[in-house]
């Protein structure tokens, strides 16, 4: 999948011993979701909180989008284990469960997210939140529909023959503008299912526009890795993110 062109920030999962259970997540839409195909779990897309600590939120928020090629959703690995490691920053995350292919394909999946961001900043005050600034934070993302497309992702979400516009404009790395939010990107030379290329556009793209960008390319590394505590090498990268975070003065606000 996975991680698209959304509104605060996008990134991937890890591994946590004994972790607690999953918080209860809340329904995007209590009446039903717009264009819903049935009343079964997978046609009610949702947002399950994870406060930061008491006396220790930064007034950051994330809201995290689980990967899984548009076709499943990767919950545990890329969706708590992750939050938990942002609550651990200071940082409020919010897991979003959103409708998959192939029975719902684009803009369903983007109607889900643009929810999820309305959705957390209705409540900003509530959850003691800083409204601005949005940033990006995207790990071995699904980039673009062209030559170094993910082919999974892209039949999963708009179909077998799509129109070559749509490619196009789904097509993130030929979209970016000055108007982009600030990114973070990470990735593998060696990720056999997502080309690195998605990375490289897109940050190429970012620096043409002027968008503030920091690109880490690892080079050895499968794909979907989480926070790959075993690798001496590759678990760097979430402090990388941390220190980017941090310096950019998100992870830096008074505790509320």
């Amino acid at each position: 999948m996975s991680r698209f062109f959304l509104s605060f920030a996008l990134v991937l999962g890890a591994g946590f011993a004994q972790t607690p259970a999953m918080p209860r997540a809340d329904l995007l839409w209590t009446g039903g979701a717009p264009g819903a195909q049935g009343t079964e779990d997978i046609d009610k897309p949702s947002l399950a909180p994870y406060l930061a600590p008491a006396g220790r939120g930064t007034g950051t928020a994330v809201i995290v989008c689980p990967g899984g090629g548009y076709g499943t959703l990767s919950m545990d690995k890329e969706g708590d284990q992750i939050a938990r490691w942002l609550n651990s920053l200071g940082v409020t995350a919010f897991v979003l469960k959103y409708r998959l292919g192939p029975k719902y394909h684009h803009p369903v999946e983007l109607g889900d997210a643009q929810r999820a961001i309305r959705t957390v900043r209705s409540k900003a005050a509530e959850y003691r939140l800083l409204r601005r600034p949005d940033f990006l934070a995207l790990c071995y993302p699904v980039i673009s529909f062209g030559v170094f497309a993910h082919q999974g992702s892209r039949r999963n979400l708009i179909g077998e023959n799509p129109d070559p516009k749509l490619v196009e404009n789904l097509s993130n790395e030929t979209q970016v503008t000055a108007q982009t939010p600030p990114t973070f990107l990470f990735h593998t030379t060696t990720d056999a299912t997502v080309p690195v290329e998605n990375s490289v556009m897109f940050y190429a793209a970012l620096r043409k526009a002027g968008v503030p960008a920091e690109l880490h390319i690892y080079e050895r590394g499968p794909h979907g890795v989480g926070l790959a505590q075993t690798d001496e090498a590759l678990s760097s990268w979430p402090a990388r993110l941390a220190d980017w975070l941090r310096v950019r003065g998100l992870l830096n606000a008074t505790a509320r």
